[in-house]
């Protein structure tokens, strides 16, 4: 039997839930995000709803940049923008409900973030069959959570991720095996997971825009342009993925990030704050149920919004605070000067985060547990 697969993905999720519970803001351009500040705020927009998206405000804008676009369009005679704040306890409750809604239809799932889950629905036997089960799952998160979900089915967790984007909101969208490729063809390349702005620049600059000019290229020609991953866009492009619905998949990483009041380059106040992730992230590590990382990454984003990361493996895994603090620092120290940072940039935002968890006790920690 062919696998059919599920995606779902929750229309302008936490916009959405404000929207219901505030009857204020419905019907409004409406972003949650940190607090504009008149314009003078830092951070980004969480999310926004649709109105607010036809002012150009997104995702991971900038909010003060979306303050200024809903000043030009207050000035234009529209609706200003409303702002919220963020209130992650409610949407994760929220989430935990959609998430159970989900399962009474599909047993086989797997949750990829806070509002979209994939679903391994080849026991339907159909695509027919599968689009009505899709069809009564959004009826009931509707009638439940009053709550619209867009849902893309399809052979494989691409095309399936690819097609709950195409008819949003509240879409529903089927692509058969037979059609994928056909489906992938007009797109543009950056629907294809994998490719970001730079490699979307790199590739528009050789005069390839579409997904179509993009599978007109040989294999060893994608290696040799992008290595390892051209492979496996050589792959995504012909719209192949073999990829499994992992129903217990294993969270990646844990961090946290710090943006800041006023870009700095004031050593000891990043170091404070370096602290106050490390302690962050591993209260996080522990809650989570993991008892150790090998890896540190550390994130410094500047002034001019260019974000550049850097990571460093252990020999050992680890759950010790001076080892994070350690490791951390190291990585952090040449942004404050020449070796990462030759133009003295202001920094904005700093984020670290751990990675290769375990579940399994360090003996360092298993010693503390029995003595302590």
């Amino acid at each position: 039997m062919h696998r059919i697969i599920a995606h779902l993905d929750m229309d302008a999720f936490f916009a959405a839930i404000e929207e219901r519970d505030t009857p204020a803001v419905r019907g409004v351009p409406l972003v949650v995000g940190a607090d504009p500040l008149g314009g003078k705020g830092r951070g980004v927009a969480f999310t926004s709803n649709y109105l607010a998206r036809a002012y150009g405000i997104h995702s991971a804008t900038p909010i003060s940049t979306a303050w200024r676009l809903s000043e030009v369009a207050r000035r234009a005679g529209k609706p200003p923008v409303t702002f919220v704040s963020v209130d992650m306890q409610k949407y994760a409750r929220v989430s935990g409900e959609v998430m159970r809604i989900v399962r009474r239809f599909i047993p086989h799932v797997e949750q990829a973030s806070i509002d979209e889950v994939y679903g391994d629905v080849s026991w339907t036997g159909s695509y027919e069959e599968a689009e009505r089960v899709g069809r009564r799952l959004k009826a009931e998160i509707h009638s439940e959570e009053r709550l619209t979900a867009s849902i893309g089915i399809g052979p494989n967790k691409l095309i399936a991720k690819i097609a709950s984007g195409w008819r949003k909101p509240d879409g529903l969208t089927v692509v058969r095996e037979e059609e994928a490729e056909a489906f992938l063809a007009p797109l543009s390349i950056r629907v294809i997971p994998g490719i970001g702005p730079k490699t979307e620049g790199l590739l528009k600059a050789k005069s390839i825009k579409i997904v179509t000019d993009l599978r007109a290229l040989t294999l060893h020609q994608l290696e040799a342009l992008l290595g390892k991953r051209g492979v496996d866009l050589y792959e995504k492009v012909r719209a192949r993925d073999d990829s499994p619905v992992e129903e217990y998949s294993e969270l990646k990483s844990i961090g946290e990030q710090e943006t800041f009041e006023s870009d700095t380059l004031d050593s000891h106040m990043l170091l404070n704050q370096l602290d106050g992730l490390v302690r962050g992230v591993l209260d996080r590590l522990h809650r989570e149920g993991f008892h150790s990382f090998r890896t540190v990454v550390l994130t410094v984003r500047f002034a001019d919004f260019v974000t550049k990361s850097r990571a460093h493996t252990l020999a050992m895994a680890t759950d010790e605070s001076a080892i994070l603090r350690r490791e951390a620092m190291k990585l952090m120290l040449p942004f404050l000067d020449r070796r990462e940072n030759p133009h003295r940039k202001l920094i904005r935002l700093l984020g670290l985060r751990v990675e290769k968890l375990s579940c399994e006790m360090t003996p360092g920690g298993l010693l503390d547990r029995l003595f302590t």
